[in-house]
């Protein structure tokens, strides 16, 4: 596995790139049967869910299974990495890649603080109302309404969040108000549309009880390693092509037309921030047995209850 920093063109801080090798299938995967969607953690089912017919949202099912790979963080280790969100992505990409429980597998991933999250956070809303509307409601049901808020907004836990008032979430309380609280892993998930939290439940929670914007990385897939050198001589070439019709215009008219340095130079270093940088979708297997075994998975995990789409 190759890891690598990716900045803007000022030279501030994104995110860590990880290339990886292994070609197995990550214990924590995806898989899909039609319009049904299945997460499963080391053949536990996670999450059950189904597109609406109309693409209006998903209706899902989430069990108590979920066990974060990442082990507990000790206050300390906040204290030391505080402040540092690429120590704290060289420290994830470790768990990530090294338990057998994470997402990760082959191909080129981004783990990033720069999420779209934060972007939409209006001033005139406190940190805590803001966060606390992003969570997907339902336990264990609910429902994921593409349209109740824009582009990849809501997030999902994979287990109940605890109260404000649990032990761990005090003990993280005290860090939030310090500034050292450790980040939330999140991963986004193209077939939800939405941000699963890997690890975290506590310190989000936390985050919200204390009304503080709360520390963020963000895992999802980039360009595979195959399409990014040729994408990357697609985006050089409209660049060159772009100086070469400058060059005759301004051979023909003057100096009165535009340089295309000036444009074509910052349109280049935009493309090439967004080929290492923009989400591709999530990689989803066929479940063996396809509709007919994701319809027993869902009868033996909702049993009991009137889950409409089991």
């Amino acid at each position: 596995m190759q890891r690598g920093d990716v900045t803007r063109d000022d030279g501030t801080w994104v995110g860590l790139s990880l290339d990886v090798q292994d070609p197995r299938r990550p214990g924590l995967s995806i898989f899909s049967a039609g319009p049904r969607l299945l997460v499963s953690q080391m053949s536990r089912p996670l999450v059950l869910a189904v597109v609406d017919e109309h693409l209006d949202g998903v209706d899902f099912w989430r069990t108590d299974e979920y066990r974060s790979f990442v082990p507990p963080l000790r206050a300390d280790v906040g204290r030391t990495l505080a402040g540092s969100p690429e120590r704290w992505a060289h420290r994830f990409a470790r768990y990530l890649i090294d338990s057998p429980d994470s997402p990760v597998h082959a191909g080129r991933w981004l783990l990033s603080c720069d999420s779209p999250l934060r972007r939409w956070h209006h001033a005139d809303t406190s940190h805590g109302e803001y966060w606390s509307s992003m969570l997907v409601d339902g336990c264990p049901d609910g429902y994921i309404d593409w349209f109740l808020h824009s582009h990849e907004w809501e997030v999902l836990p994979l287990r109940p969040m605890p109260d404000a008032d649990d032990s761990r979430v005090k003990a993280y309380r005290k860090q939030a108000r310090e500034g050292t609280l450790p980040p939330v892993l999140l991963w986004w998930v193209s077939g939800l549309d939405c941000h699963l939290i890997l690890d975290g439940h506590a310190r989000l929670a936390a985050a919200i009880a204390e009304s503080v914007e709360p520390p963020l990385l963000q895992l999802h897939r980039t360009v595979p390693g195959e399409d990014l050198t040729a994408r990357i001589d697609q985006a050089v070439g409209l660049y060159e092509d772009e100086l070469e019709r400058s060059a005759e215009l301004r051979a023909v008219h003057g100096p009165t037309v535009p340089d295309g340095a000036a444009t074509a130079g910052p349109q280049l270093v935009r493309a090439l921030h967004r080929l290492n940088t923009a989400e591709q979708r999530t990689w989803a297997w066929p479940l063996p047995g396809g509709e007919d075994q994701w319809r027993r998975i869902a009868r033996e995990v909702t049993a009991g209850h009137d889950w409409p789409r089991a």
